[in-house]
């Protein structure tokens, strides 16, 4: 009897997955068992073919050889893990090898992975998919008891092929046209060049804001405080000065009655389930955690710990089969923080609603829970504990009771003047416990500040004190986060002024896919086309010209959303991938010809005076990820040299993060607000820190009565004597 051999994407991935199957016998890039031999890709093996393989002339970049547009697109293998490929092709063709299980990931780029693999093998025995959202033991056995034929996975194939054809189509073709054009690295892609725009749009609207001086009315009554309003229009905000002046001058001293209190119940229900793009928002707003970084993270969780379910998903819901495993899953969850919590739900009845569990709002994976293992919390490090806190959270607060509070609103009329407060009494806090003394990213909205009221009638008489118009100014829109970002690729139909279009583009799936956009913002920061700044994102003047020289419907968002729709459509057999294909190829000449048409320049205008050690031409002073470097505006040659690292070290005077900059001992720090230190003197300041630190902590275990020593340590010590 044969065996069946299974390709998994990773290394680790392939162990788990063999331990399952009984498999222990160790080989190079392989493990084998009784029946089945397991081994593994180490992410993509084969790729797309470089255009020079497919004409020499392509060797060389001038715009007389664009655009490359090739009949079929080749696979070649990558060189730098064509070992472990040779082993995989070696074992797909042993003649004991009746069938293969492809196991990488399940989803589009997983399934790319294997169909390339075993293409470019020549592999022609049954093939079967296994279509698993956790990597726990269960998960795995039940998963090979119901694996499916891989043509039910075609589709996904061909979406993710159209994905990848039409990458290398616009990416490769217009990168040379405008790099041939301007003499500079420059690059554009159907997703990335998009995703800059909107920022560079930001960044516009923030220069060209121009703030307006307002002014809002306060007072206090009793022990709470009341604000103005427009009868009209119910604006708070006064823009004309003399107005402003006018109603402090008529209210000031009066008594006001209450005309009004209206008392609501109110519900505010549980938030949905995470997906991907949420859950890296949430990551970026409270740890600062670059998307990149969390979808990493969220792999080792799924991965190696097992603890939560496949990350790379763009539902917020669960299937009708996962709620008889809610109570297990809970059950894994249930120690140290979340104990609680996690129990009181497995002793009431699950609020599992609409809300949560709905098939028609899952496509290839559901929402990121919980998996049934169980925790052990100091097995991770701090960065997957915090990822695990947001993940653990959000699946308790989903399964909580709604949040139930009365709203009460006072309306109170002085001098023919329209004042308002508000207060809330929290009947139910429901799943809002679970986040109980966390910063609410709302709380510091200027508007409808809650407040404890007194008991107030209608027709009560109160007497307004502390009257006082406030001057303020309007405030430019914010530039992007990582997590603002992530919203606006997600939704980019509100930058869209076709209303029809914009329809279109809320039903599709934006700029991007979740498993995607990490890769694209980090491209665009590793391209120097825009820098962190703290948490904002801004353009880089490499940026901003570029966008200036592309051709004007490649940065428009919803060009780029209908193809990852049309990807959609192919992936469910509801588009042909051929004509999809074609398009590309219509496109791509049309975006050649335009960039060869255009009269735009392009000027390095952070040019520096040193010459690249390699080729002589004039370096490129850049902010990189980790800080400033010079760069060599060669794309043939390449050469980078570190000039600055932001530390983790913060100013002694303003506590923002600092510089390093020189080498050996002439390593420096320096703060933007003007403070240096030596790096010898900043490791004394530290030592000394740290010892005071150590000589509080004894004292206070001093000053505790219970002794210092062990009973074992006390034992042993009489037995030395």
């Amino acid at each position: 009897m044969g065996k069946i051999l299974v390709l998994t994407e990773k290394p680790s991935v392939g162990r788990d997955i063999a331990k399952v199957l009984n498999c222990s016998q160790n080989s190079n890039g392989y493990i084998s068992g009784s029946k089945y031999i397991v081994t593994w890709a180490l992410g993509h093996l084969v790729t797309l073919a470089d255009p020079e393989l497919y004409d020499n002339k392509y060797k060389t970049w001038n715009l007389e050889s664009l655009p490359m547009l090739p009949g079929r697109m080749k696979l070649v293998v990558i060189k730098e893990t064509s070992r472990q490929f040779n082993i995989v092709k070696d074992l797909m063709q042993r003649n004991d090898i009746d069938e293969l299980v492809i196991a990488t990931d399940s989803g589009r780029e997983g399934e790319l992975v294997a169909r390339w693999i075993i293409e470019k093998a020549g592999f022609k025995k049954p093939i079967k998919r296994l279509w698993i959202s956790s990597q726990t033991e269960r998960a795995i056995k039940e998963g090979f008891n119901s694996l499916k034929p891989s043509r039910e996975y075609d589709n996904l194939y061909r979406s993710a092929e159209c994905r990848a054809e039409a990458d290398w189509l616009i990416g490769l073709n217009v990168t040379r046209a405008l790099t041939c054009k301007y003499n500079a690295q420059l690059s554009a892609g159907r997703v990335q060049t998009p995703t800059l725009a909107m920022v560079i749009q930001r960044e516009k609207e923030i220069r060209k804001f121009v703030p307006k001086d307002y002014w809002v009315i306060e007072a206090k009554v009793n022990a709470f405080s009341i604000k103005w309003q427009d009868k009209r229009n119910g604006q708070t905000q006064i823009f004309d000065k003399a107005r402003a002046d006018e109603i402090l001058a008529k209210v000031s001293g009066q008594t006001g009655k209450v005309t009004d209190v209206i008392k609501e119940s109110k519900k505010e229900l549980p938030p949905l389930a995470y997906d991907l793009t949420e859950l890296q928002r949430d990551a970026n707003r409270r740890y600062g955690y670059s998307a990149k970084k969390t979808l990493s993270i969220m792999q080792k969780l799924y991965e190696t710990h097992k603890l939560l379910t496949y990350p790379r998903t763009d539902s917020r819901y669960i299937t009708d089969d996962i709620v008889p495993t809610l109570p297990e899953r809970l059950k894994s969850i249930a120690v140290g923080p979340y104990a609680a919590a996690a129990h009181a739900l497995i002793r009431s009845k699950l609020n599992v609603t609409k809300r949560l569990v709905d098939n028609s709002k899952v496509t290839d994976h559901h929402a990121i829970i919980p998996t049934e293992q169980f925790v052990n919390l100091n097995s991770l490090d701090r960065d997957e504990r915090n990822i695990y806190d947001l993940a653990v959270k959000r699946f308790i607060a989903v399964l909580s009771p709604a949040f139930e509070y009365e709203q009460t609103t006072v309306r109170i009329d002085c001098a023919g003047e329209q004042f308002y407060a508000k207060g809330k009494i929290v009947k139910s806090k429901g799943w809002k416990a679970v986040y109980e003394g966390l910063e609410n990213d709302d709380e510091n909205r200027e508007d409808d500040r809650d407040q404890d009221l007194p008991e107030i009638k209608r027709g009560e008489q109160l007497k307004l004190t502390a009257v006082k118009a406030l001057g303020k100014k309007t405030k430019p829109p914010a530039r992007y986060t990582e997590a603002t970002l992530l919203s606006a690729m997600e939704h980019p139909g509100k930058f869209i002024e076709d209303e029809a279009l914009r329809e279109v583009m809320d039903s599709a799936n934006g700029l991007g896919t979740p498993a995607t956009r990490a890769d694209i913002i980090e491209k665009l920061f590793d391209s120097f086309y825009m820098e962190r700044r703290e948490k904002e994102i801004m353009p880089t003047s490499k940026g901003t010209q570029l966008l200036d020289l592309v051709p004007s419907d490649l940065k428009e968002p919803e060009l780029t959303a209908k193809w990852e729709q049309q990807l959609f459509r192919i992936s469910r057999g509801k588009a042909n991938p051929d004509a999809f294909i074609l398009d590309m190829k219509d496109y791509a000449s049309k975006l050649v010809s335009n960039v060869i048409a255009s009269t735009g320049a392009y000027k390095h205008e952070n040019m520096t005076r040193e010459k690249c050690p390699e080729c002589g031409k004039f370096l490129l002073d850049v902010n990189g990820k980790k800080g400033r470097m010079l760069v060599c505006p060669d794309r043939e040659c390449g050469y980078r040299k570190g000039i600055s690292m932001v530390s983790n070290a913060r100013c002694p005077e303003c506590h923002k993060k600092m510089e390093i900059r020189g080498e050996g001992e002439s390593k420096t720090f320096y703060c933007e607000c003007g403070y240096r230190e030596k790096l010898e003197a900043f490791q004394k300041r530290k030592s000394e820190q740290v010892n005071k630190k150590e000589v509080a902590r004894v004292l206070n275990q001093q000053k505790d009565d219970t002794p210092i020593n062990s009973a074992l340590a006390e034992a042993l010590s009489k037995w030395k004597k």
